[in-house]
Parts: structure tokens; sequence; C-alpha cells
């Protein structure tokens, strides 16, 4: 058996018991067979427990089966046979490949030094106002309640006529974040202006950058949306660009600040 394949030292090798040696050249006996095998029938097909399996796992340098099933697969270039993605049809493949470009595609078009900036301005604010309409209001409260967690005195408003209230209330050390998918929602744009007349820093998550909120807005997070939507008919396009960058913002926050 080639241990190098498993990038086990001689002294760890040394220190393995019987079954788990066995169990190690059961492995390399099956190497595309362990890509589909879970824990329990790797258990049953080596005829050892799965205990047995966690150990050997642990010593050879794993946190556990799964992790080793997924860098066996980068080191020998395993293809999956029974690749679950080609049984399913092909929109649903479509669907599934929408969504992972737009969390790609979002993650690429951010700036590092932007983030730093907004994280320092999160950071100098006595207070946070966060606004948003519609389904972009869940990822909304979300970003409220993370604030709130880490000691930020923050408030959300999805009411268009306390959004354009409290825009002309703000005081110069706060902050307002909008948070609209298309950046051009009315009561979001009027507030905004309030708050530009009054030199208050504005930030907004969006996915367009040439909307309203993405050219006013002091600093804007744009994320990349998909062309195609599954809802036509309705305004319920997805909002995952915009929670990609409400967790980038706030995990960036927590790492910098708590």
């Amino acid at each position: 058996m080639n241990n190098v394949l498993f990038d086990i030292p001689a002294d760890v090798y040394k220190t393995l018991s019987e079954s788990e040696r066995y169990l190690l050249e059961y492995i390399y006996n099956h190497l595309e067979e362990i890509s589909t095998m879970s824990i329990v029938k790797l258990s049953e097909n080596a005829s050892v427990s799965t205990a047995t399996i966690v150990r050997l796992m642990k010593k050879i340098g794993y946190d556990g089966y799964t992790s080793f099933k997924y860098s066996l697969k980068e080191k020998v270039q395993l293809t999956d046979e029974h690749d679950e993605m080609e049984n399913i049809d092909s929109k649903i493949k479509q669907a599934i490949k929408k969504n992972e470009l737009e969390v790609v595609k979002t993650i690429q078009l951010q700036s590092i030094g932007q983030i730093e900036d907004a994280v320092q301005k999160i950071y100098d604010a006595e207070k946070i106002y966060i606004f948003a309409r519609g389904f972009s209001e869940m990822i909304a409260h979300e970003m409220t309640i993370k604030l709130q967690l880490m000691g930020k005195n923050c408030e959300l408003h999805d009411d268009p006529n306390i959004i354009r209230t409290k825009s002309r209330e703000i005081k110069n050390r706060e902050l307002a974040v909008f948070i609209s998918l298309n950046g051009e929602t009315s009561e979001l744009v009027e507030a905004c202006k309030n708050l530009n007349i009054r030199q208050i820093t504005t930030i907004t998550l969006t996915t367009r950058v040439e909307s309203s909120l993405g050219i006013m807005s002091e600093m804007a997070f744009i994320g990349y949306k998909g062309s195609q939507s599954y809802f036509p008919d309705y305004e319920v396009r997805s909002r995952l660009p915009l929670s990609v960058l409400s967790r980038i913002l706030l995990d960036a926050y927590a790492i910098r600040m708590l």
C-alpha cells in the first residue's frame, strides 16, 4: 500500500493497531467506492466498528471520516460515477448552478479595503438604523439581531412612513444601512437623499451599482444577481447576494472588533 497517498508519517503508522492497519488497507483497495460510502456502510463492508474508523481518521490527521473523504477525493481526483448531480433534472441542475454563481461572483466583487472601511464605520457609529422593504426585511432582521448581540445600538425599520421620518432625525454620529435588491425602492431612495443632505454616513447592500441607492450611498456593496427568475410574475427574486454581503460584513466586523 502507498502510505504517501494518506500522508502518514512512519512513526504514526507504527502506532496503528492491527484492525486500523487492516482498515487502511481496505480503504486503499476500494478507493473509488469510498467516495460514496457512508461510515456505516464502510463499517459493514470492512467488518470493523465505526469507532475504529473514527479512531483511525483521528490518528492520521483528520477531523473525521467526512473530512477524510473530501481530502481523498482531491488527492486521487476521484470521479463519482454515481454523482447525484448526474441524476438531477437538467433544469434543477441549472437552478443549483445559478445559486452557486451568485455566491461566487458576489464574493469576487468585494474589496477588502471597502470592507475594512465599513467595519470601522459600524464600530464608530453611536447608533445604527437599518432600512429594508419586502423580502429584504428578513436579511435586515438577521443583521439587526447580530449587531445587537455584538453590543451595537441598532434599529430596524420597514414601514415606509417611519423610514422617511427616521431619515430626517438621524444624527451625525449615527449610521444608516439600506438593503435593497434593485436599489430603487422609493422610500429608501428618499431616505438616502435626506441623509445625504445632512452628510450622514450611508451603507447600501444591493445588486445594481448604477441604481439610485448605489450611486447616492457613501459606501455601496454590490452583489451579483443572476438574470433568470423562477417566479417571473412576482417580485420575489432571490436575495441570496444580499445575504452573502450581509454575512461578509458582519463576519468581518466580528473578527476585527470582538
